[in-house]
């Protein structure tokens, strides 16, 4: 299935750009919407990308990011509160507000979320993915929602801090290291995106876990290399406790609601539908997490 035009909500982020840059690249022309205006150019694609600002709290806003696109992306995210901004106002009401949008106006719709969404869960900011995909799934019932799993690759937050963490003297653990992570090369997610629009899958959920299942304390090691210092466990109550003051920042290094996913695995489902089902073989952090990256 060809598209004309794809409208990316949050193309300017670590994911969004990623998306922007395949479907473009594809020969798609890609309308990148965000807040606050960045360079979008794509190397290869010179005139198929524009920038429109882009508030997703506002109707109007979101109705004109949208004119003339065949499908929208999602890839908005809130990763720390802050005063005026709640984890609520973008992964649950403006996430709603572009699914009901996009059904309004026939436009197909891919919403990025997350392995490990729970309405139950102690995480706010899990909570808040939780209700959005069912409210997006409701208001939008073709949407297809992936699921990916924490991201890795250039310039990424997850290997960079690894890395950063694994030159330290004594190395905390979060808990006793255990937790069983499976981290996704964020260029594998463009690519699963990419192919959900080409084939026209619609109403599907898809989970997508990187090439290897690892836990925390293996990927420490991992990102060691020659150099292995001491590792020393940290008590997940612990780690809450030490989150606390660092709320008040404007942007916490760490904060509780991260502390709480790393309490419980973070995996693809035994039953659930994967990067197998389009095609796609991802990538093993242990192998291109720590080098090139690219």
């Amino acid at each position: 299935m060809i598209l004309r035009r794809v409208t990316v909500f949050g193309g300017t982020g670590f994911l969004g750009r990623r998306i922007v840059t395949r479907l473009a690249q594809a020969g798609t022309e890609v309308t990148v919407a965000a807040r606050h205006e960045h360079d979008v150019s794509v190397p290869g694609a010179s005139g198929r990308v524009v920038f429109r600002q882009t508030d997703v709290r506002d109707d109007a806003s979101l109705a004109a990011a949208l004119e003339g696109a065949d499908a929208a992306v999602n890839a908005v995210s809130l990763y720390a509160e802050r005063k005026g901004l709640s984890f609520a106002d973008i992964h649950v009401e403006a996430a709603t507000r572009l699914a009901r949008l996009t059904a309004e106006n026939h436009v197909r719709l891919v919403h990025i979320s997350g392995i490990g969404v729970d309405e139950a869960s102690d995480s706010a900011y899990v909570r808040a993915r939780a209700r959005g995909e069912r409210a997006v799934r409701e208001a939008c019932p073709g949407a297809v929602v992936l699921r990916p799993s924490v991201l890795f690759g250039p310039d990424d937050a997850f290997a960079s801090s690894l890395a950063m963490l694994a030159r330290l003297p004594l190395v905390p653990l979060f808990g006793h290291g255990t937790t069983r992570l499976q981290p996704v090369h964020v260029n594998d997610v463009a690519e699963a995106v990419a192919r959900v629009l080409a084939r026209g899958i619609i109403g599907e959920a898809i989970e997508l876990g990187g090439g290897g299942v690892h836990d925390y304390r293996a990927l420490v090691r991992a990102a060691q290399q020659r150099h292995r210092r001491p590792l020393l466990p940290v008590p997940f109550p612990l780690w809450r406790a030490l989150t606390a003051p660092l709320a008040v920042l404007p942007g916490p290094p760490l904060t509780r609601d991260q502390v709480i996913l790393m309490e419980s695995d973070n995996v693809v489902g035994r039953d659930a539908a994967t990067f197998a089902r389009l095609g796609i073989e991802p990538r093993d952090i242990a192998k291109h997490g720590f080098g090139d990256r690219d």
